[in-house]
C-alpha cells in the first residue's frame, strides 16, 4: 500500500483546522491546527495554530505549540512557541 501525500502550494490560504490521515507538505498559509501523521513545511508557509504530528519538518513560519515524536527545524523556519 502506498501512502498518500496531501500538497497545499504557496498560493493556498486555509481559516480552519486541517486533518491528514497520512502526509502533508505545505508552502500555504494556514490559520488554524494542523493534525497529520507526517508534516513537511517550506519556506513559504505560515501556520498560525498547533501542530500535532509523528514526524514534523519545519521550513517556515510557525505560530504555535508543536507536538511531535520527532522535529526538524530548518533554517528557513521561525518558530513562535512550545515544543513537545
Amino acid at each position: 500500500m502506498s501512502e498518500k501525500t496531501s500538497v497545499l502550494l504557496s498560493d493556498v490560504s486555509i481559516r480552519g483546522n486541517i486533518v491528514e490521515k497520512e502526509k502533508l507538505m505545505t508552502d500555504a498559509k494556514i490559520d488554524g491546527d494542523v493534525s497529520a501523521e507526517s508534516l513537511q513545511t517550506f519556506e513559504g508557509s505560515n501556520i498560525k495554530g498547533n501542530i500535532n504530528s509523528t514526524t514534523v519538518s519545519l521550513g517556515g513560519v510557525i505560530k504555535g505549540n508543536i507536538k511531535s515524536d520527532k522535529i526538524r527545524i530548518k533554517s528557513t523556519a521561525d518558530v513562535d512557541g512550545v515544543l513537545n
